[in-house]
């Protein structure tokens, strides 16, 4: 099998050679060792990016193969890839990947090496390195975290516990809680001072539409977050959330002008009386108004 293939793909074969390459038997491991150097990189690089690829597979292809062409990249970009192995590879991977892990906010905040060592990558912007910066930050702003609970929880006591919790935590801690706590964290936590922990409730699997509709609306906001809710496919997908964005101020002004098309006519006449909104996004909305109109008599 180690000579031919038996028919296999060439990903299946990395992956099977892979495994046999750890073999008990020194003959079969030497052999399946051997036949790997025949297989092309971009074998390995497809294989390495599947989910359900083999861990002697990731393994082989992080300590052999991590500086050829699209595979540090393929290894970062898979989820299953054990974050050891993904520290091992961040040197060789690209801008692209970099930032797609940055994105990752949960695997950011499950593993505080992955954030040291993608802050060291050779590849890293000065945007991105900004943005991994706010995970040392240290202390915080208590006003601005009581500001932040003050609509999150009435009830004094309540509030006050809060405050003193979230002023205890780090940033990682904050971004864990951001990503698994409650409606009450998250309405909290979407205003803490720190902008990656405000990233992380966008992406907490506990996050309903309803919440995404009131971060929408809410011109207490930083533009960024807006941005970020603004151009997330599966928030937009929601009426209601594209309405309150193109009703916030807030909303930066070519994030809402993208927006526009999609509000029905009776909101967008309303939208063309709303002085909150900059007059750019008021006159484009009676333009399309009346283009409507002409089509509509033509």
């Amino acid at each position: 099998m180690c000579a031919s293939g038996a028919g296999l793909a060439p990903e299946s074969r990395a992956e099977l050679l892979s495994i046999l390459a750890g073999d008990a038997d020194e003959n079969i491991a030497q052999r399946a060792g051997s036949a790997l150097l025949s297989i092309p990189v971009e074998a390995f690089a497809s294989a390495a990016g599947k989910a359900e690829a083999a861990p002697q597979l990731l393994r082989y292809c992080a300590e052999n193969l991590a500086a050829k062409p699209g595979v540090a990249d393929a290894l970062a970009k898979n989820k299953a890839c054990p974050a050891e192995l993904v520290v091992a590879v961040v040197p060789q991977l690209t801008t692209s990947a970099v930032q797609e892990l940055i994105d990752d906010l949960a695997r950011l905040a499950d593993s505080p090496a992955l954030a040291a060592a993608l802050a060291a990558s050779p590849s890293i912007t000065i945007e991105q390195k900004k943005l991994l910066q706010e995970l040392e930050a240290e202390g915080i702003d208590a006003k601005a975290m009581e500001e932040a609970v003050a609509e999150a929880e009435p009830d004094p006591h309540k509030k006050e516990t809060m405050v003193q919790r979230l002023g205890r935590m780090r940033v990682m801690d904050r971004m864990k809680l951001a990503l698994v706590g409650n409606r009450e964290e998250r309405l909290a936590l979407i205003r803490d001072p720190n902008k990656l922990v405000q990233r992380a409730v966008l992406q907490s699997p506990k996050l309903t539409g309803q919440e995404v509709e009131n971060f929408a609306a809410m011109a207490s906001l930083n533009d960024e977050i807006l941005r970020l809710i603004a151009t997330n496919r599966a928030f937009i997908k929601n009426y209601v959330v594209v309405k309150n964005l193109l009703n916030n101020p807030k909303v930066p002004l070519d994030a809402s002008l993208h927006l526009l098309p999609r509000l029905n006519d009776t909101d967008m006449k309303f939208l063309t009386m709303n002085k909150n909104v900059p007059e750019t996004l008021r006159s484009m909305a009676m333009k399309i108004i009346r283009q409507k109109k002409l089509f509509q008599s033509g």
